[in-house]
């Protein structure tokens, strides 16, 4: 391993290798084809980086051309994978470039024609970029396919496969995942050459999802119950960072805003926020000015943030693989965890399912509410917790305290509270003939008050209607007798 990259890890206090990087680090600076399968949280992409980083720095890239491509299924993904090789390489002056759909054209463009070694970024923007010409695969010497079954899921298959064939022939292509599907299996039957399987544990070995370092815990709530559970697992001894999974974004949105209003430092990140608030409320966690991170599986793979102590599960999961990635943000490198997955009642059918496959000791959760003895015990709660933070403990900026990076959004921006309803207003009219109903209606009675006489004629004369009987008209009163 070059000292210049060594160096740079052992600044950072990285010294020893995980399983997977001392398995597979010889192979990939051989050149050699690898699959890569290890659990979620165990060093892959150091595996594959620091080979990419040796390799760029004996061969820069030029102007358009990278040496390296790494492809991964997620904006979070990519900035988290940039990040780390950019610390890696920090002293051999390696060009990376993070490319991804939702920030603007024209600082990666920029980037390119600077020059790039390492380029990090998702199928489509890839494409994109090449389809315009700003970005030519031809000097690329290494492919790198990160979280494989992820992007299977997302339905990046075919954008991948048209990448791999617009790289040279002459290539090193290396393949991690967490799980390896049938379809995975077949694309590197399909793309790699002789291809060196290297196993450190996966994620779908039951005997391995369950670890000693991440506490698990299982209960079966109340909906209206739940919002004032969390508030007191939150105010947990130990607890560090935090993050709490929810199946929507609404319910996102709703845990998130709860949490607030309880004095908790919290922020939303799904899929209906611009990519700069998304990116605005990751780096208020990562920089600890909110300790609490409200998500959808956006951000369930590929987002490692030291000392993430708990993992929630606000509700059950859709299978034992969304399970197992959720509660892998906790527990990583080595590091201890709890997580906590809280069960409706029209969930436990799904539950047991996900138990049964992961070998869980929970096939059936404990009926638990916020004021249960068992709940406070189990996961060191102490008595007395109430469902808002005390004044004294809000010690956390906020995500106030994050600023907007202007970096030119493309994608739908979803409106706040405050500004959501501005705009066009939604006070609509209806017209006949070009004329609102209004004034059709205030001319009609107008005419009817002045008898079609201008309004200045003279007194207003007030119209009455004439009863008849064989056209002889009928009065009223004293007349009619």
């Amino acid at each position: 391993m070059n000292t210049e990259i060594a160096d740079s890890l052992e600044a950072e206090g990285i010294t020893d290798p995980f399983p997977i990087q001392s398995l597979a680090l010889p192979l990939a600076l051989n050149g050699s084809d690898i699959i890569g399968q290890a659990r979620t949280g165990t060093g892959k992409t150091f595996a594959f980086g620091l080979p990419l980083l040796q390799r760029a720095q004996a061969a820069p890239g030029e102007p358009k051309r990278p040496r390296a491509l790494v492809v991964v299924p997620t904006r979070e993904l990519a900035i988290q994978v940039a990040a780390d090789l950019t610390t890696a390489g920090k002293r051999t002056g390696s060009r990376i470039l993070t490319v991804y759909g939702g920030r603007a054209y024209e600082p990666q463009i920029e980037g390119l024609k600077n020059g790039v070694d390492i380029v990090v970024g998702t199928p489509g923007r890839l494409l994109d970029l090449e389809k315009q010409k700003h970005l030519s695969l031809a000097g690329v010497s290494a492919v790198v396919l990160d979280e494989a079954d992820k992007m299977l899921d997302l339905g990046f298959l075919p954008d991948i496969e048209r990448l791999l064939k617009k790289v040279p022939e002459e290539r090193q292509v290396m393949l991690f995942s967490a799980t390896m599907p049938s379809e995975i299996v077949s694309l590197s039957r399909n793309y790699l050459r002789r291809p060196t399987h290297v196993r450190a544990g996966d994620d779908d070995d039951p005997d391995h999802t369950t670890t000693s370092a991440i506490d698990q815990y299982v209960f079966r709530t109340h909906p209206m119950d739940k919002p004032e559970m969390l508030a007191r697992l939150l105010q947990a001894e130990g607890r560090g960072l935090s993050m709490v999974f929810c199946q929507t974004k609404r319910v996102c949105d709703k845990v998130a805003r709860t949490l607030q209003e309880r004095g908790f430092a919290a922020a939303a990140v799904h899929g209906d926020l611009g990519q700069s608030q998304r990116e605005r409320a990751l780096r208020a966690f990562r920089n600890g000015k909110i300790d609490v991170l409200v998500a959808t599986d956006v951000a369930a793979r590929g987002l490692d943030v030291d000392d993430v102590t708990h993992v929630v599960n606000y509700e059950c999961p859709e299978d034992e693989k969304t399970y197992t990635h959720r509660i892998g943000r906790t527990g990583r490198a080595g590091r201890s965890g709890t997580a906590v997955t809280f069960i409706d009642w029209q969930e436990i059918a799904r539950w047991k399912l996900i138990n049964a496959a992961l070998s869980l000791p929970f096939p059936d959760p404990e009926e638990t509410y916020s004021t249960s003895e068992h709940f406070f015990a189990a996961l060191g709660i102490p008595p007395g917790t109430k469902g808002r933070l005390a004044k004294d403990r809000r010690e956390r900026a906020g995500l106030e305290a994050e600023e907007v990076e202007d970096i030119g959004d493309t994608g739908h921006q979803r409106g706040t509270g405050e500004n959501r309803g501005r705009g066009r207003s939604r006070d609509r009219r209806r017209t006949r003939k070009s004329a609102s109903a209004e004034e059709a209606a205030g001319a009609t009675a107008g005419a009817e008050r002045t008898g079609g006489a201008d309004s200045g004629a003279g007194p207003v004369r007030r119209r009455r209607r004439r009863r008849t009987r064989n056209g002889v008209e009928i009065r009223r009163g004293k007349d009619q007798d």
